[in-house]
């Protein structure tokens, strides 16, 4: 019997450990990879904690994987073993419930989540269905790609679908893991990027991402602020902050978005008179496809935006999701195998 070393998390906020854990060949229409990286995600902390329901123990977290194919299943056609591919948030979908049918992957109603529905990226191998994979571009390194699969795609999908066009002024609010790749996206996607977030610590990263305006969301009124900059079209809210995202809504222009993708419980502190009179709107963004993720590395390819990512061996994995859950990761942690 082989075996592979993987995290395990044994039961809701335990110690996250490494173990040794069986390699199994993949069932049809899966595929089962060597991972060679995978990012630390915010969202790992619901996981760890047992915030999501229908969960399964031990865990193994890791949505963010990045590595090469090491075994195909039957029925898998379109990849082959050897290639390079990253699989994000969105790990596979049913193709059969009325979404599906419709086009929507993303909204599969038996949707499948890496560390949720199956065991995430924390380890040297992991097994996915095929429809979740995503072919990683010439130019991208495996530490590249990998957090480009979740935070990236979440980022760049979200602004892509906007009404905002080059040119537009774009606010990115908060500059994290999530924030400081919706900055370099929006520079890249030619908006005038304004970066807001707590403090002045954060403005010379903001400006290195590329953002052209800085806004201290602890100096004055958020919302002045940008009205002062000529108002925004569009506010990305990747704090995970409600109140913060309910600050920027007198910042935009009249029929602006909020969109947002940091995820909270807390209600929105937002009154229907702040949105109807200037045509506002505020929604939430999900993830992304297979192909979004491949769409969000071509693009990230051509425009030169890569995650800033800290590189950690699997064996320090505690460690890294440390350093992601108290806010000391600058600005995304990566496990490398």
């Amino acid at each position: 019997m082989s075996t592979h070393r993987a995290v395990h998390v044994q039961s809701p906020g335990a110690p996250l450990t490494l173990v040794d854990v069986e390699t199994r060949s993949p069932e049809r229409d899966h595929v089962r990879i060597d991972v060679a990286a995978c990012g630390v995600c915010g969202t790992d902390h619901g996981f760890v904690s047992g915030g999501f329901p229908g969960m399964s123990w031990p865990l193994t977290p890791g949505h963010e994987i990045a590595g090469t194919i090491a075994e195909v299943g039957p029925g898998v056609d379109a990849f082959a073993v050897g290639d390079r591919v990253a699989v994000g948030w969105f790990g596979g979908h049913c193709n059969q419930c009325v979404p599906c049918r419709q086009g929507i992957f993303i909204h599969c109603e038996r949707m499948q989540v890496p560390s949720w529905q199956y065991p995430g990226g924390y380890a040297e191998s992991v097994t996915v269905p095929a429809n979740a994979l995503a072919r990683i571009p010439e130019g991208l390194s495996f530490t590249e790609a990998g957090p480009l699969s979740c935070a990236g795609v979440t980022t760049f999908d979200a602004l892509r679908k906007t009404r905002a066009r080059p040119g537009d002024r774009v606010a990115v609010l908060g500059v994290g893991g999530l924030g400081h790749l919706g900055v370099q996206f929006a520079r890249a996607m030619g908006f005038e990027t304004i970066a807001i977030a707590r403090g002045a610590a954060k403005a010379d990263d903001a400006h290195r991402f590329g953002a052209d305006h800085y806004i201290d969301s602890t100096a004055g009124d958020v919302a002045t602020a940008l009205q002062a900059l000529g108002g925004a079209r569009v506010v990305l809210a990747t704090a995970a902050n409600s109140k913060a995202m309910a600050d920027t809504v007198g910042g935009l222009t009249p029929r602006g978005e909020l969109v947002i993708v940091g995820v909270t419980s807390d209600p929105l502190p937002i009154s229907p008179q702040q949105l109807i009179m200037p045509g506002l709107s505020v929604t939430g963004h999900p993830s992304g496809t297979a192909r979004d993720v491949e769409e969000t590395m071509h693009f990230a390819v051509q425009s030169g935006v890569r995650a800033q990512i800290q590189e950690r061996p699997l064996s320090q994995a505690a460690d890294a999701y440390a350093a992601m859950d108290e806010g000391r990761a600058r600005y995304r942690m990566v496990l490398t195998m």
